[in-house]
C-alpha cells in the first residue's frame, strides 16, 4: 500500500512538471499557469491511490494473476493464518521462515521469481497447524506421539498436512500461485521412514506404497522446484548434530540427487541441470553460514 502512495505522488509531480514545461514552451513564461490545474493534478493522484488497488484486485481475479503488491501483503507475519501457525506450530513457523530465506537466495541465483518463492515458502506448511505435535520441529520437550501409532497411521497424519494446507489456503483466500507451493512441495514422494518401518514389521506382507505416498503433483516450475529442494534440505539438516562443512555439502548433494534421479521429482519443472548446480552452491553456502560449521 505504501508503494501505491509513492507511485501516486510521483504521478502528480510528473503531471505538474510536464504541464509546466509544455506551458513554458507554448507561452514563453509560467505567468499564465493556473493553480487550479495543479489542484486537479493533486486530486488525480489521490484518485489513483483510491482506485488502483481495487482495480489490481479485480484484474488479478479476472485473469488469475498475482501481482507483487498482493505477494508483499502476504509477507506480513501478522496475517491471520500465520499468527495461527505461530500459536499452534511455532517450530513450523521457524522452519518455513528459514526455508524462505534460503529459497529466496536460490531463486535470485537462477533468475526465478524470488518474491513468489519467498511467499510460497512461508505458506507451504500451513497444513501442519492441525496436527502440529506430529511434526518433529514442534516436538520440543514432549514425547514423540508417533511412538503410539503404527507406521500406516503415522503416514496418514503426515500425508494429510498437504490437503489440510490446501483447504486452509482456500479458507484464507490465498492466490492459486501460492497454493501451488502447498500442493507440490513433496511432489509424489514416499515417506520412506514409515514405509520401511512397515515393511520391517510385516516382512511377509506386500506393503502398498500408495499408503505412504504424497498425492502430488510434482513441482511444475522453477519456483516450486526450489521450494521442494529447500524444504527437504532445511528439514534434513536439523537431524545432523554438530554438522561439519563436509556433512552439509554431502547433505545438499544427496538430497538433490535423490529428488532428481531416484524420485524423478523435477521431470515436470522447467529447471536445467546448470540451474540446479547453482542452487546447490547457494544452499551449501547458506547452510554453512547458518550452522557456522567447522571444516
Amino acid at each position: 500500500m505504501e508503494n501505491i502512495f509513492i507511485a501516486a505522488e510521483k504521478i502528480t509531480i510528473t503531471y505538474i512538471i510536464t504541464f509546466s514545461l509544455l506551458t513554458l514552451i507554448r507561452e514563453g513564461s509560467l505567468e499564465r499557469i493556473s493553480f487550479y490545474t495543479f489542484y486537479l493534478f493533486f486530486f488525480s493522484g489521490i484518485l489513483t491511490t483510491l482506485f488502483v488497488h481495487p482495480l489490481i484486485f479485480f484484474f488479478e481475479k479476472l485473469l488469475n494473476l498475482t501481482s507483487d503488491i498482493s505477494l508483499l501483503e502476504l509477507s506480513n507475519t501478522n496475517a491471520p493464518i500465520l499468527r495461527l501457525l505461530s500459536q499452534r506450530a511455532p517450530g513450523t513457523l521457524q522452519h518455513v521462515l528459514t526455508v524462505a530465506n534460503i529459497a529466496e537466495e536460490s531463486a535470485i541465483a537462477i533468475g526465478a521469481n524470488s518474491l513468489l518463492v519467498r511467499i510460497g515458502s512461508i505458506y507451504h506448511d500451513i497444513g501442519k497447524i492441525k496436527y502440529s505435535k506430529f511434526f518433529i520441529e514442534n516436538q520440543q520437550n514432549i514425547i514423540n506421539p508417533h511412538k503410539k501409532l503404527s507406521p500406516k497411521e503415522s503416514a496418514k497424519i503426515i500425508l494429510e498436512h498437504v490437503s489440510i494446507g490446501v483447504k486452509l489456503a482456500k479458507k484464507y483466500h490465498l492466490p492459486d500461485s501460492v497454493t501451488d507451493f502447498i500442493r507440490t512441495h513433496h511432489g509424489n514422494s514416499i515417506i520412506s521412514s514409515f514405509y520401511e518401518k512397515q515393511k520391517k514389521i510385516y516382512p511377509n506382507i506386500k506393503v502398498d506404497k500408495k499408503e505412504f505416498q504424497y498425492s502430488g503433483p510434482k513441482p511444475f516450475s522453477k519456483e516450486t522446484a526450489i521450494v521442494m529442494i529447500s524444504d527437504s534440505i532445511e528439514a534434513a539438516s536439523k537431524s545432523i548434530k554438530n554438522p561439519s562443512t563436509k556433512d552439509l555439502e554431502n547433505l545438499v548433494e544427496n538430497i538433490i540427487e535423490k529428488k532428481k534421479k531416484i524420485e524423478n521429482q523435477f521431470s515436470n519443472a522447467d529447471i536445467t541441470l546448470k540451474e540446479i548446480e547453482k542452487i546447490k552452491q547457494v544452499l551449501k553456502k547458506k547452510l554453512i553460514n547458518i550452522y557456522h560449521t567447522r571444516e
